[in-house]
C-alpha cells in the first residue's frame, strides 16, 4: 500500500528543504546548477522545436523559419553553457533573455492564429506576454534577474518541502491508525497485510 512511502515522502521534503535554503543562502552555487539544468532545458527544447518546424504534419502557415531559428538558438545557448559556464555567465542571461522574448512573440503569434480553431488562446498570448516580459527585465537588469530566478526556485522549493514532510507525517499516521484498527479486529488479517 502506497502509505508504507511515508519516509520517502517525508525525505523527498527535506531535500527539497534543504536545496531552498542553499539556494537562498549559497546563490552561486544555486545559480551554477540552475543554469545547468536550464541549458538541457534549452538543448532538448530547441530539438524539439527543430523537428516540429521539419515535420510534414505542421501546418502550412507556421512560421518554420523562426522555429528552426528559435531551435537553434536552444542549441546553441546549451552548448555555449557546457563549454564556457563561468565565462559566459552574463552573455547566458542575456541569451535567455532572448530566448524568453522570441519565445514569447512566437506564443503570441500562435494565440493570433489559433483564434479561429480553439477557445481560450488568450491563455497562450498571456503566457507569451509573461515570457516577453521576463527576457526585457533581464535584458534591464540581469543581475537582479538571475538573484530572483534563484531566490523563487528556493522559495518554491521550501514550500514544497514543508508540504512533502507534511504529507508524508500524515501518511505515517494514517498507516498507524489502519494498523492500530486491523490489529483491533481479530479477523480482519487482509487490511493488516495491506499496511
Amino acid at each position: 500500500m502506497w502509505l508504507k512511502n511515508w519516509g520517502w515522502t517525508i525525505a523527498r521534503g527535506v531535500a527539497a528543504i534543504i536545496f531552498g535554503l542553499i539556494a537562498l543562502t549559497r546563490p552561486g552555487i544555486t545559480w551554477f546548477v540552475l543554469m545547468s539544468f536550464f541549458a538541457a532545458y534549452a538543448l532538448i527544447d530547441g530539438i524539439g522545436e527543430i523537428i516540429s518546424a521539419l515535420s510534414k504534419d505542421a501546418p502550412q502557415d507556421r512560421p518554420w523559419g523562426l522555429l528552426i531559428l528559435r531551435g537553434l538558438m536552444g542549441i546553441a545557448v546549451a552548448v555555449l553553457w557546457w563549454v564556457w559556464p563561468v565565462s559566459t555567465t552574463l552573455g547566458f542571461l542575456y541569451v535567455i533573455g532572448a530566448y524568453a522574448i522570441l519565445g514569447g512573440l512566437l506564443e503570441i503569434g500562435s494565440a493570433i492564429r489559433l483564434r479561429r480553431i480553439i477557445e481560450n488562446e488568450w491563455r497562450l498570448a498571456f503566457a507569451g506576454l509573461l515570457s516577453l516580459a521576463f527576457g526585457v527585465i533581464v535584458f534591464l537588469r540581469p543581475a537582479a534577474a538571475a538573484l530572483a530566478m534563484v531566490w523563487v526556485l528556493g522559495a518554491y522549493a521550501i514550500i514544497f518541502g514543508v508540504v512533502t514532510v507534511a504529507l508524508g507525517l500524515r501518511m505515517h499516521r494514517a498507516r498507524r491508525t489502519l494498523t492500530e484498527v486491523g490489529h483491533a479486529l481479530p479477523f480482519n488479517n487482509r487490511l493488516r497485510h495491506q499496511t
